[in-house]
């Protein structure tokens, strides 16, 4: 999928499920990746498929595209600029979920699924305390800035500091976003705290106001000058 992932689950046997964990994010990548030839999303891209052949994974994704694309009066939208579509805003929270609901159902309540830096965790860490995630600092990758508990919730960070402006508005899409430099959210779950992340990160520096206005997402934006700006909430996760 191009970028890091992490998968810890505390206590002994656990390395088949690590494995089926690990699987599953290569049959992500081998249906979704708009950069491999073969996948099905460069299929619909190239016309060799038509959408409505789609399958019924991709037909799960393209529902909750077009969902968050009317929840947030286009803000979130998979078309790029060029007319194609890029699921990736959508496939990576689902996939951190789809393997998180994987661990769970095998009767396992511990563990951390962290893809590129949006995580889900459940229940406790392997020293039995809280999972505790560290947000980044987006001027020095290696300071960490706040540290929250997520308490089985998801968590997912948006930015322009890693991937260079892969994000745009789409109302605009020829102006990058540079009032915003990285903007954190706390959500139901990760899939969820994902689709919020990128589209209040579109959003620009209104976009921290719009998880304000959101019930149950918290968020911390940083600033070009290194300011940050918190959600009212934001303060019940925060260890420091």
């Amino acid at each position: 999928m191009g970028m890091p992932i992490t998968v810890d689950i505390p206590g002994a046997d656990r390395a088949g499920m690590i494995e089926a964990v690990f699987a599953g994010f290569m049959q992500v990548d081998a249906r979704f990746s708009p950069y491999r030839d073969d996948s099905e999303v460069s299929a619909i891209n190239a016309g060799r498929r038509r959408p409505e052949e789609a399958s019924p994974e991709m037909a799960e994704v393209l529902a909750l595209a077009e969902r968050m694309r009317k929840a947030t009066d286009g803000y979130f939208d998979i078309r790029r600029p060029d007319g194609q579509f890029d699921p990736s805003g959508v496939v990576k929270g689902w996939a951190i979920q789809r393997e998180a609901d994987r661990v769970a159902a095998a009767g396992i309540d511990d563990f951390y699924v962290d893809a590129g830096g949006d995580i889900q965790t459940g229940g406790v860490d392997g020293d039995g305390q809280p999972w505790v995630i560290g947000i980044r600092n987006p001027f020095n990758m290696d300071e960490i800035i706040k540290a929250v508990a997520p308490k089985g919730r998801g968590i997912a960070t948006s930015g322009s500091y890693i991937r260079g402006d892969h994000i745009y508005d789409p109302h605009t899409p020829g102006q990058r976003i540079s009032a915003i430099v990285s903007l954190t959210v706390i959500g139901p779950d990760v899939l969820a705290a994902d689709l919020y992340a990128t589209a209040a990160f579109a959003m620009g520096p209104r976009g921290i106001h719009f998880i304000e206005s959101t019930p149950q997402f918290e968020g911390y934006v940083v600033h070009p000058d290194g300011t940050a700006l918190q959600t009212t909430g934001f303060k019940e996760f925060v260890i420091t």
